[in-house]
């Protein structure tokens, strides 16, 4: 089981307990908004995708390190953290990562916070060498959060996403191990 601590966050593994929580953030439609094709509508769908990360932790072969935030101060459910890996090479994973959050705990750094400590993880106790993420350029929030972490951008795709009935931007960012020992 992983759980990392953060000053002022635990990253943990999730849990059949943190259910309430992980339906609220994933059938918000406002913080699903960028993130529709894995937004639930009901309690069930919520509860069937948090089985499957419960799932995914305990796998020997496991390839999904999706995580719950809680405050430390409070156990209370934040959001979720974490990366898929996409590919093993000998120099080591490629992996693919993703973030959200409660609107009630947007704009105090939690989600920064965590994703350095998720890059910490991934480079120095999983074996990851490639960290890669991106959203849609209208998602200004999220695009900041890669920035203060120090990630590369890569690439702006104009025009790739069809999204809300039209088509839109996506920028792509990326972070290797070397680069990331660079800046520690």
């Amino acid at each position: 089981m992983i759980k990392l601590e953060t000053e002022r966050l635990i990253i943990r593994d999730p849990s059949l307990s943190d259910l309430d929580g992980w339906h609220k953030l994933l059938s918000d439609p406002i913080i699903m908004y960028h993130l529709q094709d894995i937004k639930t509508n009901t309690i069930e769908e919520s509860e069937i995708n948090l089985k499957e990360a419960v799932s995914e932790a305990k796998s020997e072969k496991r390839t999904k390190y999706f995580m719950a935030i809680e405050l430390k101060a409070t156990s209370a459910f934040v959001g979720s953290i974490g990366y898929t890996v996409t590919q093993k090479i000998p120099a080591g994973k490629f992996a693919h990562v993703g973030y959200f959050i409660l609107k009630n705990y947007h704009n105090h750094g939690y989600v920064t916070e965590a994703l350095k400590e998720i890059i910490r993880f991934a480079f120095e106790d999983d074996g990851v060498y490639r960290l890669e993420t991106g959203c849609m350029a209208e998602n200004l929030a999220s695009e900041q959060i890669m920035k203060k972490c120090g990630m590369i951008k890569e690439s702006e795709r104009k025009s790739c996403v069809w999204h809300d009935g039209k088509l839109k931007n996506r920028v792509e960012y990326r972070l290797l191990k070397d680069e990331w020992t660079r800046t520690v």
